[in-house]
């Protein structure tokens, strides 16, 4: 199973909104075949572990053991059930790391496997299994995306400047907190977030890009709130190289890449973002500020993940304070002068 999770890893960034999933097979204690889900709307895990496997031990397929980390879907979607795939080739025992909640699948394809008399053992290095995907679960149980929360402060805990300078989008409104490693594992998590969250106040400030150009992956979709349409067009966020979507409550439009979508006055803000990512299938966002925003998101209890950087040098005399989070610590790890705190919500454990 764990050679499952390390497989499924490998999918990162391609398979959304599918989970990341992978697949090995196992003849007296042999690995003659693995696999794992590689690409959005293509072959799942179980059929390229199965096809993987050397002609010469194809007639063992039969007599071997299927682990997958994930459980075989039952149903037709881009490509057919995998559950009939493992019937069809006759494997008489499959161990699964843990359910899937999805509904379509949800138990239906451990059902169908056991229904056909094959031995199905289940929730083997479950937690390691859940963790690998907890995204993709998160959407489907929450009915919402995954929210990672980023922030860096100074020592004695300002997220930056009280007073910026008058001019829009300048550096010397920014106060750069982190160094540039950090910077660049900052890109990373980027990558692996299917959008990425600011408010209007950080967009008229700080100009930024909010793209992964210091690493390799994916580039996440763009969202700000901007609910008077006050942002100039000449910022970052609308040079159309990404697709980025604005939330307002002025109109709803569409200009190439970028999307205006229309805030009623019915429900919060943070309910509607929420409700439209998830119609939209947008799985994970990381909410990177400013202050007013994260400390939205911490008062209404809509997060899943922190992730606070701290320099440990850095001491301003006055500016904006950093949220107030209450969180489970998991670990903390130091890049030069910067601590990063990783948190989960206590609530959510």
């Amino acid at each position: 199973m764990q050679r499952c999770i390390q497989l499924a890893k490998l999918g990162a960034g391609n398979v959304a909104p599918n989970p990341m999933v992978g697949a090995v097979l196992v003849f007296n204690e042999t690995i003659i075949g693995e696999g794992y889900h590689e690409q959005f709307g293509q072959a799942h895990a179980e059929v390229n572990c199965l096809n993987n496997v050397a002609e010469n031990y194809k007639s063992q397929i039969q007599n071997s053991t299927l682990y997958v980390s994930l459980e075989p879907c039952a149903h037709f979607g881009k490509t057919p059930p995998c559950s009939n795939l493992i019937i069809e080739q006759g494997i008489k025992k499959v161990v699964v790391g843990c359910r899937d909640s999805y509904a379509e699948v949800d138990g239906k394809g451990i059902e169908q496997l056991k229904a056909a008399g094959i031995e199905v053992i289940v929730d083997v290095l479950k937690e390691e299994c859940l963790e690998l995907n907890k995204r993709f679960f998160a959407f489907h149980t929450k009915k919402r995306p995954f929210i990672v929360l980023k922030f860096a402060k100074t020592n004695n805990g300002f997220i930056g400047k009280t007073v910026p300078s008058p001019c829009i989008g300048g550096e010397e409104n920014r106060l750069f907190i982190s160094n540039s490693y950090t910077n660049k594992l900052v890109h990373q998590w980027r990558s692996e977030e299917a959008a990425i969250l600011v408010g209007t106040n950080t967009a008229l400030k700080d100009n930024p890009q909010l793209n992964n150009r210091l690493g390799k992956g994916n580039q996440p979709i763009r969202l700000v709130i901007d609910q008077q349409l006050k942002l100039p067009q000449s910022l970052h966020l609308f040079n159309q190289q990404q697709p980025t979507v604005v939330f307002n409550r002025i109109k709803n439009d569409v200009d190439n890449a970028i999307t205006y979508v229309q805030l009623n006055e019915v429900t919060t803000v943070l309910s509607q973002i929420m409700e439209y990512c998830y119609q939209q299938k947008i799985q994970s966002i990381l909410v990177e500020g400013g202050a007013v925003l994260l400390q939205h998101f911490i008062d209404e209890n809509l997060w899943d993940e922190a992730r606070i950087i701290t320099n440990e040098k850095l001491l301003i005399e006055d500016g904006i304070a950093a949220p107030i989070i209450s969180g489970t610590l998991q670990q903390s790890t130091h890049i030069f002068d910067d601590r990063i705190d990783y948190y989960t919500n206590k609530l959510h454990d």
